[in-house]
Parts: C-alpha cells; sequence; structure tokens
C-alpha cells in the first residue's frame, strides 16, 4: 500500500540533525512505493530543503514565522497541523528526541491516532508495517504493527541507517501558511549547558565516566579520547550526582539513551539503570578496577584496570593509528 508519510526535520544551530535522514529512510519503508514528503518549521529554514531532498524526501514544505524560530509545543503544533491539513499523510515519522518526545503526543492526540515511540528498526513483513521498540529498560523487544488509520510513529537516534546522500538532487520548498497565535509559552532566553562538539545522542563513539572519574578534572583524559575518537563524552549519574559533570552528560533510565558503534565506559560500575540507557551499543568497552563489576556482564571487552592508567594509553595508541591511517 503507497503512503505518503511526512518527516519532520529537526534543526539546531542552523543545521538538520542527522536523525532527521535517518527519519527519512524509516519513511521510505513506511511508503511502501509512495511519496515522503520533508517538513521544515522555523523562522529561516527554507535553506535546509536541499539536504533533506539529498537524503531522499521527494518533496519539501516549510512553514516560517518569526514565532517559531525556538520551539515550543503550541506553535510547532499549529505549524504541523496545517501542514498536515495540506498534505493529508497516511504516516508521520519523528525522531525521538527531546522534541519528538514532547510533540509527537501532542500531534497524535489532535488526529486521534495511535502512536508507535521509540522504534529502533520498521520492516515490511506479511503485508504489515511491523516496527521493533525495546521495553523494560532494553531488557526485551515488542514488535507493533498499525491495524488501521495513521502510521505514526518516533525513531530512537542512530538505528536505522539513513539512505545514501545524492548531492545532484534538489527540489523547490514550498511554502505552507499557517496562523500562529494564542502561544502559552514565551521562550525569553537559552542557556545551554551541553558540551561543545558531537551531539551525545547521535554520536557515534561515547566515552563515559562513572563516580570512579574521582572528580571534574577526572574527566580530562575522558574529553581528549572523546576528541581524538571524534566522540562525545557522557557519564553515570553517579557522577553526576557528585557533580563531577553536568546532567546534561548523563545517560541512562533518567538520562538520554545513547545507540553509538563504540561505547567507552570508564570507571562506570554498571547500575541496570545506567544499562538500560547505554545497553543497545553495537560495541561495548568496559574499563574498571573492579573485575567483578556489573559493567562486565554487558561489555564486547573488558579491561580490568585504573582508568587513569588506561585512557591515557588508550589516546595515545589512537593517536598513532590515526596518524598512520
Amino acid at each position: 500500500m503507497a503512503r505518503k508519510v511526512l518527516v519532520l526535520g529537526e534543526a539546531r544551530d542552523g543545521q538538520l540533525r542527522n536523525v532527521s535522514f535517518e527519519a527519512i529512510a524509516a519513511a521510505k519503508t513506511v511508503a511502501e512505493g509512495g511519496e515522503v514528503v520533508g517538513v521544515l518549521i522555523g523562522e529561516s529554514v527554507n535553506s535546509l530543503g536541499s539536504d533533506l531532498y539529498q537524503y531522499g524526501a521527494d518533496k519539501v514544505v516549510a512553514v516560517e514565522d518569526a514565532k517559531l524560530s525556538q520551539y515550543t509545543p503550541d506553535g510547532y503544533s499549529q505549524a504541523l497541523m496545517a501542514v498536515i491539513e495540506q498534505e493529508n499523510p497516511e504516516g508521520i515519522i519523528f525522531g525521538h528526541t527531546s522534541l519528538g518526545k514532547d510533540l509527537a503526543p501532542k500531534i497524535a492526540s489532535k488526529l486521534g491516532s495511535g502512536l508507535i515511540s521509540d522504534a529502533v528498526a520498521v520492516e515490511e513483513a506479511g503485508g504489515n508495517l511491523v516496527f521493533t521498540r525495546p521495553i523494560y529498560s532494553g531488557k526485551a523487544f515488542e514488535k507493533k504493527i498499525v491495524t488501521d488509520g495513521l502510521v505514526f510513529a518516533t525513531i530512537r537516534p542512530n538505528n536505522i541507517a539513513p539512505l545514501e546522500k545524492d548531492a545532484g538532487k534538489s527540489g523547490e520548498v514550498s511554502t505552507v501558511s499557517a496562523e500562529i497565535k494564542d502561544l502559552r509559552t514565551i521562550i525569553k532566553d537559552v542557556v545551554r549547558k551541553a558540551t561543545e562538539g558531537v551531539d551525545l545522542s547521535e554520536a557515534k563513539v561515547v566515552v563515559a565516566g562513572g563516580r570512579g572519574v574521582k572528580s571534574e578534572e577526572g574527566f580530562e583524559p575522558l574529553k581528549e579520547l572523546a576528541d581524538v575518537l571524534g566522540g562525545a563524552v557522557g557519564a553515570s549519574r553517579g557522577a553526576c550526582d557528585a557533580d563531577y559533570c553536568d546532567y546534561s552528560l548523563q545517560i541512562g533510565q533518567t538520562g538520554k539513551v545513547v545507540t553509538p558503534d563504540l561505547y567507552i565506559a570508564a570507571g562506570i560500575s554498571g547500575a541496570i539503570q545506567h544499562l538500560a540507557g547505554m545497553s543497545n551499543s553495537k560495541v561495548i568497552v568496559a574499563i574498571n578496577k573492579d573485575p567483578e563489576a556489573n559493567i562486565f556482564k554487558v561489555a564486547d571487552y573488558g579491561i580490568v584496570g585504573d582508568l587513569f592508567e588506561v585512557i591515557p594509553m588508550l589516546t595515545e595508541e589512537f593517536k598513532k593509528l590515526k596518524v598512520n591511517a
């Protein structure tokens, strides 16, 4: 069944987040030969349309308004509902980001639609679209199908590979008119505590520290290793609670969920709440002085040793590999 599927292109600092392109790939499966429509919402976002086209969108529409310069659930829902009324889609795909987790249920409620959240895979099987999503803090997976009505889902970043970029593809960005009014939320200022560089939730490499880093300064070797690998730094809740780093770096059941290609856990014991946020990483390397630490049960590779000795050694070896590459 061919479907028209909307994909929300999520922008940050004037660039589209990678999950937007992953959502297009998921939408191609949902569309089953139908049309994938990229949606841009913001103050000046038309210029981002080329990226959506190059990653597989068949059409791109935009809602531009000064009131949409920062995300608010009221403003974005009004804009998106205007697009939905115009396009009348059979499917909608968002990234399972902080924005997507906030906006998707609101839109689903307005449409009287079901919602499959945090999907890590989508495939066609037996005439049905089958979505796979983790449950019980990642200890099990369930498969869901949409039996009737709109196919609406959010996808977890770093799980569905984007389509190959076609740099030669282009198209027009059509404007959708939407009246943005009666906003109950007004953004006065945005204070960002997240570290500069690679987005933690989309990083291909994450170097995370726990209580074993012992101090704020203890994170410096981890930051150096992350820089060498082109990755991001994360932390356990224990490290955040101890004021070694900001809570924006927290990975776990009450923090961010990450699924990088490589996860290096340094000085992390492996509490079940932390494992819920990283256990689906493709390769896990654990570094801990305690050979009985729970983190070793989920690790693909384990190093029993002092992280302050091991991390600098790894950093130097990776530097050598990069020089010789």
